[in-house]
């Protein structure tokens, strides 16, 4: 091996093996309280009442969706949208992407290898030769070369392929944000569209139970044993109990599509859910703490891979005070006869090492200050995305901890108003009221039957979006990022 190649070997590998001028990174420290909010509004939020704390109850990172959705036809048509969901699809080819840019820009770090076969024949005229008579003069090369290649000697080269990683990792985060969005956004259609089809039922039971009654106020207002007033009334309630039903029809019907189109295809209908209370609720969750779960969220640790994006800049804008060297290099044969051109003696090589050093460009100045701030403005988003997480896991702990009162409240009231309207129907039965009471009565039923599928609803979904929130859905697994991770 001569000493050009001996000299080129160690260029690169002291540049593989250099490190940045990017500061160290350190991260911040998460600005939410460390414990979760407490008070009245959470005192159920761990625990239902009278049952012993859940501290043997998974983290959500640590439980797949599979394992925390019981309801078979739910976990199918999750599974579904997973694989044929076209957002999701898109987040997955964003990564590919991002791979692939972060592949080009780690290439930079080493030279490019061309092999270059090149032949040239010019005609010179007599004062330009020095023989005094006219020549005709031929060249041939063959080489292996290097065009300028940069020798990272400050890290620039690093910090850009650093900040590429970063970027692809965050893009990589971002798609398991997707993912868990899209499981969350499935469960809570699945379940809006069983509690609008026990809605539907509710309505054409109403239906049928208004037109049972106005059919029977047609006959005693035919007798005259009850005034016009009433059969108006009970056509009243009858007409707003057809147009219910017209109305929760248009809904599951709406919801039905929405869950198609998340799920990137048509559902199956035996795997549509017949009534919210058929449905097997989920798998109960250990909130932790907020240290412990938020910094696993994607999205914080999306805004932590853009942050240490941001230290990667300044590493390339602190390079940019430095010397620039480039090498340029071939090594070949040369032959003014291409039948000679591989014959002994007609070895050839050439290098041609340049550098430029900076003396004076303000824009460089300006480069650092921007990248700086561009470091201050990542911190900001970093804190902003844990701050949101944490409200989000509040508010959710918040309605988790409440919801059973509701509950418990409603059902009453809705045994309340059953009870009430057995007594009115009665009562005007016998003659001692008008219809106006049972009236009264049935509207009151219904709606308070609507609010407790309503709670119903919110409290299965609010189970599930709090799985979401803590960062659950997507379990983290060893990263495909190519080459070299280490971070200097």
């Amino acid at each position: 091996m001569n000493t050009h190649s001996v000299l080129l070997l160690a260029a690169m590998v002291w540049v593989a093996s250099g490190c940045t001028m990017a500061p160290k990174y350190t991260r911040p420290p998460a600005p939410v309280p460390h414990e979760w909010p407490s008070g009245e509004a959470y005192a159920s939020s761990q625990t239902a009442p009278g049952t012993p704390p859940a501290t043997n109850a998974p983290a959500a990172p640590d439980l797949g969706w599979e394992e925390f959705f019981s309801d078979d036809g739910l976990r199918q048509v999750i599974r579904t949208a997973l694989a044929k969901n076209r957002d999701l699809r898109l987040a997955a080819l964003n990564v590919e992407r991002a791979r692939a840019l972060y592949g080009i820009q780690r290439a930079n770090l080493w030279p490019t290898v061309d092999a270059v076969g090149s032949g040239s024949k010019a005609r010179l005229p007599a004062d330009l030769t020095g023989s005094g008579h006219r020549e005709t003069v031929e060249r041939y090369d063959a080489n292996l070369g290097v065009a300028s290649w940069e020798l990272d000697f400050f890290g620039r080269i690093r910090s850009l392929k650093d900040r590429a990683l970063e970027e692809y990792m965050a893009t990589e985060q971002a798609r398991r944000s997707a993912q868990i969005l899209l499981v969350s956004a499935v469960a809570h259609a699945y379940l809006t569209l069983a509690a609008d089809r026990e809605n539907l039922t509710l309505s054409r039971t109403t239906l049928n139970t208004q037109q049972a009654a106005y059919d029977l106020i047609d006959r005693r207002h035919a007798l005259g044993l009850v005034p016009e007033l009433d059969l108006l009334r009970a056509q009243a309630t009858l007409e707003v109990a057809r147009r219910d039903v017209a109305l929760y029809m248009q809904r599951v019907a709406k919801n039905e599509n929405a869950l198609d189109l998340l799920a990137g295809a048509p559902v199956p209908r035996d795997l549509l859910p017949a009534e919210l209370s058929n449905l097997t609720p989920p798998r109960d969750l250990r909130a932790g703490l907020p240290s412990e779960i938020l910094l696993r969220r994607p999205d914080v640790l999306q805004a932590e891979n853009l942050l240490r994006a941001a230290h990667a800049d300044i590493g390339v804008a602190r390079a940019a005070f430095f010397p620039r060297v480039s090498l340029t290099a071939a090594m070949g044969t040369a032959s003014s006869d291409l039948g000679g051109l591989f014959e002994s003696g007609s070895g050839a090589w050439s290098y041609a090492p340049q550098i430029v050093m900076p003396l004076f460009d303000a824009r460089t100045w300006s480069a650092h200050r921007a990248a700086q701030v561009q470091r201050d403005m990542a911190v900001a988003e970093y804190e902003k995305a844990i701050q949101n997480a944490f409200t989000e896991v509040a508010d959710a702990l918040a309605v988790r901890g409440t919801i059973d009162q509701q509950l418990a409240a409603q059902e009453s009231l809705v045994h309340a108003y059953a009870e009430t309207h057995r007594l009115a129907t009665s009562r005007f039965d016998k003659g001692i009221d008008s219809y106006l009471g049972v009236l009264d009565a049935q509207r009151s039923l219904f709606a308070a039957q609507q609010v407790l599928v309503f709670l119903r609803l919110e409290k299965l979904a609010s189970h599930a979006r709090l799985y979401a929130v803590l960062g659950g859905g997507s379990r983290p697994e060893p990263s495909p990022a190519p080459g070299d991770h280490a971070r200097h």
